[in-house]
């Protein structure tokens, strides 16, 4: 039997490495033959290619393009490094988008049918809103004060606490550090840090697991108040810049405040901004620290050169930390309803049970493939 082998433009499969993230060496491992398919000297058989479509998350059709397609974030892209516009999205962000968008979709037609009612919150501000203002309602619509702060133990009790309480006022909260249910596909922070895709009946934000708790508290309140504006979008979540987008601006300071009112870090500041301070701070607000120098800026405690220059520090601090720190992930059902939320994964299964979904479109929304899982899921999560 004859060998099919296939043309294949070799700036197409240089955009499919790109698109999945791929450094040198995983590469060479991956695609080993990709440099003889690149110069010409080999095709790849029609089973190579299809492999090399899987391994790198391409759809197979796109392959055939005489140009790589444009693939546009299909919302709002805010993310800067060093207030320039990112390069192209990864498959692994781009297929996050989409996972949450058909969730979205679902949720928002289930509330519909069960007669949700738009929730006033949403839109309910602009940019044109005092920060100082939109924290307040925030902070009481979440009932996130700082003597309620004071009996977490740790920000990941506060960061799950926010979780649920959030959800509780009707918004969809999804923290993942990987692509849907594939534990081979993790999420890049640096890349993203979450997002909003705000509605009226079913506003979803996601926050990108693989970030630090304590930033991914700043991260999550920084995409809530994407909701009160009405927009979705995409986000770094950076504490650093001092210009941008002003949606993106005005959701930064409205974070800030509510986590750190500035009226009672000027109480509770000693007088010197040392490293010390910064983490006392940093755990009595349950923020990261990051957060805390960007508010001693704020504050007028720091110039603009200091912040930054503590800031950098700070940052390589926390990033080596993180890594070394890095778990596995934790118990499969323990996390898969932070992963889905809580509140969707619960309505997915009762309108499965009570015959309104098929498991099969369950299975897919939730991104399991059996039975026992999605019956433990149930069980975990408190639906018979």
């Amino acid at each position: 039997m004859a060998v099919i082998r296939v043309d294949v433009a070799p700036n197409l499969l240089e955009w499919a490495v790109e698109r999945a993230g791929w450094d040198k060496v995983t590469t060479r491992k991956r695609a080993p033959k990709l440099d003889a398919w690149l110069t010409g000297d080999q095709k790849p058989t029609l089973k190579q290619l299809e492999q090399f479509a899987h391994a790198t998350h391409t759809p197979f059709g796109l392959l055939f393009l005489q140009e790589p397609p444009n693939e546009p974030v299909p919302i709002p892209d805010m993310r800067t490094i060093g207030n320039a516009a990112v390069p192209r999205p990864s498959a692994d962000l781009l297929d996050t988008l989409y996972i949450c968008q058909a969730r979205q979709d679902w949720f928002r037609d289930y509330e519909r049918q069960h007669g949700g009612e738009p929730l006033r919150f949403v839109g309910s501000a602009t940019v044109n809103t005092p920060p100082v203002q939109a924290a307040d309602e925030i902070r009481q619509a979440l009932e996130f004060g700082l003597q309620s702060r004071a009996r977490y133990a740790n920000y990941e009790d506060a960061l799950r606490q926010l979780i649920d309480v959030i959800e509780g006022i009707g918004v969809l909260v999804m923290v993942s550090g990987i692509v849907g249910g594939d534990t081979h596909r993790t999420l890049d922070p640096e890349e993203f840090r979450g997002f909003a895709l705000s509605d009226p009946l079913a506003p979803l934000i996601f926050v990108n697991g693989t970030d630090t708790k304590a930033a991914q508290i700043f991260t999550l309140i920084h995409e809530l108040a994407h909701v009160w504006l009405g927009g979705s979008a995409l986000s770094d979540a950076a504490m650093v810049a001092r210009d941008g987008m002003e949606d993106e601006l005005w959701c930064n300071r409205v974070a800030a405040e509510v986590l750190v009112p500035l009226a009672n870090l000027r109480s509770d500041f000693q007088d010197e901004a040392s490293t010390q301070e910064v983490i006392r701070l940093a755990r009595r607000y349950k923020v990261s620290t990051l957060v805390i120098l960007k508010r001693f800026f704020d504050a007028n405690f720091v110039s603009w050169d200091l912040y930054r220059e503590m800031y950098e520090a700070e940052r390589e601090r926390v990033l080596e930390h993180a890594g070394r720190n890095r778990g596995s992930g934790g118990n499969y059902y323990n996390t898969q309803p932070l992963r889905l939320s809580r509140h969707f994964a619960r309505a997915v299964i009762s309108s499965t049970y009570q015959g309104n979904t098929s498991y099969r479109d369950a299975f897919q929304l939730l991104g399991t493939r059996k039975h026992e899982t999605f019956a433990r899921l149930a069980d975990e999560i408190g639906v018979a």
